[in-house]
C-alpha cells in the first residue's frame, strides 16, 4: 500500500483534524461502512428475505410428495328423489322386454362423511418442480450477492468521493492561509505606498473565492456523507466521520474469476433447461397416485310411521394412473417459448463474456494511466509549491509583481486539483477492475 503524499501544510492540517475527530466522534473506515450496510441496508434485508422465500418454495415443492389427508362431509335433502327406469319384466315375467316403469329410489336425507388420503407415487411435474425450485433458490442467492456487490460498489465510491472532498478542503485551507498572509503583506505595502489599492482588491478577491470554494466543498462533503449514510442504512442524523487517509495499490493484479452477471446467466440457463425438461416430461410421462377413502353414508327418512336415520360404512383403496393424451397445443407452445429463451440466454452469455473482457482491458489501462498521473502530479505539486514560495520571496523583495504571485498561486491550485482527480481516477479504476474480475468481495481498508 502506498500512502498518497500531500504537501506539508495539508498534512499538518489533516493530522490535526483526524486527531480532533477521534476525540469528538468515531472515525469510520471503509470496511466498517460496508459491514454496517451488511446489517442495516434495506435492499440487503429484502434480499435475505427473498432467499428465505426461495427456501420455503423449495420445501413447498418437496411437500407435494407427502401424503395428503382431507376430511369431507356433505348433507343433501332431496325435495325430489332421483328417478330410475326399471324393466317391467322384473315385476311380471310375462311382459315383453323393452317396457319400463319409472321408480324413485332413496330417502330425502343423505349424509356423507369420510377421510380421503392421496399420495403421488410418481408425478413428473412434482419432481420437475423440486428441481426447478432448487435452481431458482440458487438464482435468488446469486441475485442477493449481486445486490451486495452493487451496495459495496456504491459505498466505496461514496467513501472515495468523501475522502477526495476532505483532501480538497484541506488544500483550500492551506491555500487560504497563504492567501491571507499575502493579503496582510499587500495591505502593509499599501499603507507604505509601495503597493496599489487594486493589488489589495485582487488579493481580497482571491481570499473571497477560496472562502466560497471552501463553503461549496463543505456542502458537497455533507451531501456525500448523507448519501453514504443512506447506502449504509443508518439514520441521517448519525454523526459520521470517515477515515481521510487515502490508500491505493502500487501494483495489484487480480486473478480473474467468473463475475456474478455471468454466473447469473448460467444459472438462468439451468433454470430454463429444467423448466423445459419438466414440460417435456409432463407431455409424455404418466402420473401414478395412491388414493384411499374411509367414511360413512347416512340415510334418513322423516315421515311416519317409519322415520329413521341410519349410517353405513364405506371405504376403498385405489391406484390411479393418468396419462396425457392431448391437451391442445398449450404444452407445445410453452416448449417452443423455452427453446427461444435458451437461445437468448446463450447469446447473452457470449455477449457478457466479450463485454467483460473488453472492460477488464480498459480498466487496466485506465488504472495504469491514473497511477502515472498520480506520480506526475505529486511532483508537479511540489514544483508548484516551490515556485509559489520563491515568487512570494521575490515579491517581498520587489523583484516580481503581484500578478506573477497570483499566477503561481493559481498554478499550485491547479496542480492540487489535477492530483486529486488523478487519485480518484486511480481508486475508481481499481474498484472497477475488482468488480470486473470478480474480486469486489475482497474490499478491505
Amino acid at each position: 500500500m502506498k500512502l498518497v503524499n500531500i504537501h506539508k501544510h495539508t498534512l499538518v492540517l489533516i493530522f490535526f483534524l483526524v486527531g480532533f475527530q477521534v476525540v469528538q466522534a468515531q472515525v469510520w473506515t471503509l470496511k466498517q461502512c460496508i459491514d454496517t450496510a451488511q446489517i442495516y441496508n434495506k435492499n440487503l434485508q429484502m434480499g435475505r428475505n427473498n432467499i428465505a422465500i426461495g427456501e420455503q418454495k423449495q420445501k413447498e415443492a418437496k411437500a407435494n410428495l407427502i401424503p395428503k389427508v382431507t376430511a369431507n362431509t356433505d348433507y343433501k335433502y332431496f325435495t325430489n328423489l332421483p328417478y330410475q327406469l326399471m324393466p317391467l319384466s322384473i315385476f311380471n315375467p310375462t311382459i315383453p322386454e323393452g317396457q319400463f316403469k319409472e321408480v324413485q329410489f332413496g330417502v330425502p336425507h343423505n349424509i356423507n362423511a369420510n377421510l380421503q388420503l392421496s399420495m403421488p407415487l410418481y408425478n413428473p411435474q412434482v419432481y420437475g418442480a423440486i428441481q426447478t425450485t432448487k435452481i431458482a433458490s440458487e438464482l435468488t442467492e446469486l441475485q442477493y450477492q449481486k445486490t451486495v456487490e452493487q451496495i459495496y460498489f456504491e459505498i466505496t465510491n461514496l467513501f472515495y468521493n468523501a475522502q477526495i472532498l476532505s483532501h480538497q478542503s484541506a488544500f483550500i485551507d492551506s491555500n487560504l492561509v497563504n492567501a491571507k498572509m499575502l493579503l496582510k503583506n499587500i495591505q502593509l505595502l499599501n499603507e507604505q505606498l509601495l503597493a496599489k489599492g487594486t493589488d489589495v482588491s485582487k488579493v481580497k478577491l482571491q481570499v473571497s473565492q477560496l472562502i466560497t470554494q471552501k463553503e461549496n466543498i463543505s456542502t458537497k462533503y455533507e451531501q456525500v456523507l448523507n448519501a453514504l449514510k443512506f447506502a449504509m442504512g443508518v439514520s441521517i442524523e448519525q454523526n459520521l466521520q470517515i477515515e481521510t487517509t487515502i490508500q491505493y495499490q502500487n501494483a495489484n493484479e487480480y486473478k480473474s474469476s467468473s463475475t456474478l452477471d455471468i454466473r447469473i446467466v448460467k444459472t438462468q440457463n439451468l433454470l430454463t433447461t429444467s423448466e423445459l425438461s419438466t414440460l417435456n416430461n409432463s407431455r409424455f410421462l404418466p402420473s401414478l397416485n395412491l388414493i384411499g377413502m374411509y367414511g360413512s353414508t347416512g340415510f334418513g327418512y322423516d315421515r311416519q310411521p317409519n322415520n329413521f336415520l341410519r349410517f353405513y360404512p364405506i371405504g376403498f383403496a385405489s391406484i390411479q394412473l393418468s396419462y396425457p393424451l392431448f391437451n391442445g397445443t398449450v404444452a407445445l407452445l410453452k416448449i417452443n417459448q423455452k427453446k427461444f429463451e435458451l437461445q437468448n440466454n446463450e447469446l447473452q452469455f457470449g455477449l457478457l463474456t466479450e463485454q467483460n473482457n473488453m472492460q477488464v482491458e480498459n480498466a487496466k489501462m485506465q488504472r495504469m494511466a491514473a497511477k502515472k498521473s498520480v506520480e506526475t502530479t505529486t511532483e508537479q505539486i511540489e514544483l508548484a509549491k516551490t515556485i509559489y514560495e520563491q515568487t512570494i520571496l521575490q515579491q517581498k523583495q520587489g523583484i516580481t509583481s503581484l500578478t506573477e504571485v497570483l499566477l503561481a498561486d493559481n498554478a499550485l491550485r491547479e496542480a492540487q486539483q489535477t492530483y486529486l482527480s488523478a487519485v480518484i481516477d486511480c481508486l475508481k479504476a481499481d474498484l472497477e477492475l475488482k468488480k470486473l474480475t470478480g474480486n469486489l468481495g475482497s474490499i478491505k481498508n
